[in-house]
């Protein structure tokens, strides 16, 4: 079944807060073909304490798709929660990383793996206390 909230167009989100997080753990691996399978909804809440997976694509995924070629970067835990919607900016120490494509809950309730689009997979680089930022557009 189809999610309601999936035909809703991004632009119907106003100002947000940013979400700030720090990194708590680093991964080093890289699939290609991974088959993250993304939920339909461009929006999720992500609230205090809650530890999630960053991953990176460089394909054009968006919600309702999928990423196969994906680098696991790091786990980060949200210090200040808020809403994250696809297309919102991430970034780490004020670098850019990409722009999230979407989520994929295999993991849930554990973690969400939060997938974001970027150029070059091998470009963004975490250490541990690493401030994870996600700001709107």
């Amino acid at each position: 079944m189809t999610d309601p909230a999936a035909r809703i167009d991004t632009s119907v989100y106003g100002d947000r807060r940013p979400i700030v997080a720090e990194v708590v753990a680093i991964l080093h691996v890289t699939f290609p073909d991974r088959g993250l399978k993304l939920i339909e909804a461009k929006s999720r809440a992500l609230r205090v304490g809650e530890i999630h997976e960053l991953m990176l694509t460089d394909e054009d995924s968006k919600p309702g798709g999928g990423a196969d070629h994906v680098r696991v970067v790091c786990f980060f835990e949200v210090q200040q929660g808020g809403l994250a919607v696809v297309g919102d900016k991430v970034t780490i120490n004020g670098e850019p990383v990409g722009v999230i494509a979407g989520w994929d809950m295999t993991h849930m309730p554990n973690h969400m793996n939060f997938l974001v689009k970027c150029d070059d997979l091998e470009k963004v680089h975490a250490s541990l206390g690493d401030r994870l930022s996600v700001n709107m557009p």
